[in-house]
């Protein structure tokens, strides 16, 4: 049995995961009394007690944190920021080619952001299998609910206060200095930032991430079937990312869609010249808790769904 602490567990990520660990057999969950919750001698005793440490943290606190882990042992899954462009960290999406070897082999996991990782599941296989240009001038949109923001937002929408304009769509981070930019550049060897528009809604949770392209922006791709079958067999045998038939999806795509789930779907519309490419997850699944429970099965060598809701 293995031992595993969250620092940071009455966050909602931190909330997430505890939910999906508390009731699995193969592993025991560390706890610090609330008094010491924030003593760093207790920390460092505990953390270095663990198997495994999930960092649901703001960033400073993230780095802070790391530097308490003393012996080699320990792996670390860091949910912040802080880490996902880092040399020696190995970014955390096993479905990427090549990943999940070095996952498994990693003392150091940075859990992808949630916009990233539905914009990373889109064009990272059109990089890697050489169908999309590294200097392509990409846009994005990402639609998602309000726990995106965390304990401060999820009380905004939810409170007393809340605003008349809270009831329809914000855009945000509109001077295009998202936190998750760095990471879908470099993660997709990209040599420009795309233009990203974020946007959160009067929901809880689920995304819908979309990137428009046109499809003379790809290379040995000549319809919308062709590219369909190009991410088919990039992501055949995924459990935790599909496709949805291209022909068959509905003309409607809700960001709520797969709120609760920790899988990803992604939905390819429109026709053989101008299309749309659309991740489907959950904020706090695949784009987070799931994410790194996922991971956390990767390094204790059990199937990758286990503790999931697929």
């Amino acid at each position: 049995m293995k031992n595993v602490f969250i620092d940071g567990s009455a966050g909602t990520t931190g909330l997430r995961i505890y939910e999906r660990l508390s009731g699995r057999s193969d592993i025991a969950l560390l706890s610090l009394p609330e008094n010491l919750r924030k003593d760093i001698s207790a920390r460092r005793d505990i953390m270095n007690k663990a198997d495994i440490v999930f960092l649901c943290l703001p960033d400073a606190a993230a780095k802070e944190a790391v530097a308490l882990v003393e012996n080699s042992s320990t792996a670390i899954i860091d949910t912040s920021t802080a880490h996902r462009t880092a040399p020696h960290w190995c970014y955390g999406f096993p479905e990427l080619h090549g990943q999940r070897e070095k996952i498994a082999a990693s003392k150091r996991i940075a859990n992808p952001g949630c916009h990233a990782t539905g914009f990373i599941s889109l064009v990272a296989p059109l990089r890697e299998m050489g169908i999309l240009n590294g200097d392509a001038l990409l846009s994005c949109f990402s639609l998602t609910g309000y726990s995106g923001g965390g304990k401060s937002m999820i009380a905004d929408y939810e409170g007393e206060e809340k605003t008349i304009d809270m009831a329809s769509p914000a855009l945000y981070a509109v001077a295009q200095s998202h936190k998750h930019l760095p990471e879908m550049a470099a993660v997709c060897s990209l040599n420009n930032y795309p233009v990203f528009s974020p946007i959160v809604d009067d929901y809880y949770s689920g995304m819908a991430t979309t990137i428009p392209i046109h499809a003379s922006m790809l290379k040995g791709i000549n319809s919308l079937r062709e590219l369909y079958e190009a991410y088919a067999d990039y992501y055949k045998g995924e459990a935790l990312v599909s496709l949805a038939e291209p022909f068959s999806s509905s003309d409607k795509y809700y960001g709520g869609a797969l709120s609760g789930k920790d899988y990803l779907k992604i939905h390819i519309s429109g026709n053989d010249e101008r299309l749309c490419l659309t991740a489907l997850f959950d904020n706090l699944g695949k784009g987070a808790s799931g994410a790194a429970i996922q991971n956390m099965n990767i390094l204790l060598g059990v199937s990758e769904t286990t503790g999931l809701i697929v």
